[in-house]
């Protein structure tokens, strides 16, 4: 019986080389971006145990903190110049969508730059 790719354990290393390998055809572009994504997942999963851990205190009494936060999570910047407010699934998706298009932006300027050397 032949191992699949789930029975396979990961190094670290080996990890890092899936992720820099830089040819299209085999979608390592999609998996970057969606690694974009993800990491837009994570800033809000982040965020959200930050409120959770500072639940009476308002995040925008912090300048430093209130400050990241529109940083991190442009949805949040929006809904408060446009005076709005957006649920959790809603950040999570528009953060995931946010950090996505940021990702397709740094890989196609990436793979620009590697084409013109």
């Amino acid at each position: 019986m032949e191992a699949g790719l789930a029975d396979h354990v990961w190094s670290f290393e080996e990890f890092v080389g899936l992720l820099g390998q830089r040819t299209i055809r085999s979608g390592s572009v999609k998996h970057r971006i969606a690694a974009w994504a993800i990491l837009g997942l994570f800033v809000v999963g982040c965020w959200q145990l930050y409120i959770l851990a500072t639940a009476p205190i308002p995040i925008s009494v912090e300048p430093i903190v209130w400050t990241l936060a529109r940083l991190t999570c442009p949805v949040v910047f929006a809904s408060f110049y446009f005076h709005f407010g957006v649920g959790f699934y809603w950040v999570l998706l528009a953060n995931a969508a946010t950090y996505a298009l940021v990702g397709l932006i740094v890989e196609t300027l990436r793979q620009q730059l590697n084409q013109a050397k």
